[in-house]
């Protein structure tokens, strides 16, 4: 005869399961955490163009507006800033007084990337906040960004007087990275052979 079976009987719940959830909560925390306190600079991001040459993505000309498409070939002999931007982008729109003060400087060519954007919105926003581009081109499809590594606007890429990127911002310019980041980096590709 085997022993009578309480019938109901359920195992006890082992109380480290219930406490998981939470014990995995914490450890994502801590890690959010650690990398918002590190100091890291979350605009300067590893790219593998850097050191390699400018991809050879020609773009049209922006209808309506008196400025040649991008040509690869005139980023040959000087150094220049590719901005990657659009009329629907605000960090754009907060960046721009920035792109034109630097403009007027006149230290570097700056290029610009129109990227998926409406081409009245584009003409609209340059009409309202200045043109700083020596050169604009559309990049309608966004398949040229791809090439160049963007992943989300605005972005800057520095090309050398050899055609090599030799610097990648994301996000946008303010005075303060301008002066601390951006101008430094134009010097060195300025002095360089």
């Amino acid at each position: 005869m085997s022993a009578p079976q309480e019938s109901g009987a359920t195992p006890e719940p082992r109380r480290w399961l219930a406490l998981l959830p939470l014990l995995v909560f914490m450890a994502l925390a801590g890690i959010f955490l650690a990398q918002l306190l590190s100091d890291r600079d979350t605009t300067t991001v590893p790219s593998a163009l850097i050191g390699q040459p400018a991809p050879a993505t020609p773009l049209p000309p922006l209808d309506g507006v008196d400025l040649p498409g991008f040509e690869p070939s005139r980023l040959a002999g000087k150094v220049t800033l590719v901005n990657v931007w659009a009329s629907w982008c605000v960090p754009c729109r907060q960046e721009h007084p920035v792109l034109m003060e630097l403009a007027r400087q006149g230290r570097v060519d700056i290029v610009g990337f129109n990227y998926k954007d409406k081409p009245e919105n584009a003409r609209r926003f340059l009409a309202e906040l200045g043109n700083p581009y020596a050169a604009l081109g559309v990049d309608e499809s966004g398949r040229s960004a791809i090439d160049w590594g963007v992943y989300g606007i605005p972005e800057t890429f520095l090309v050398g007087r050899d055609g090599n990127i030799a610097w990648k911002h994301v996000g946008p310019f303010d005075p303060r990275n301008v002066e601390t980041t951006l101008m430094p980096e134009i010097e060195k590709a300025l002095a360089a052979q």
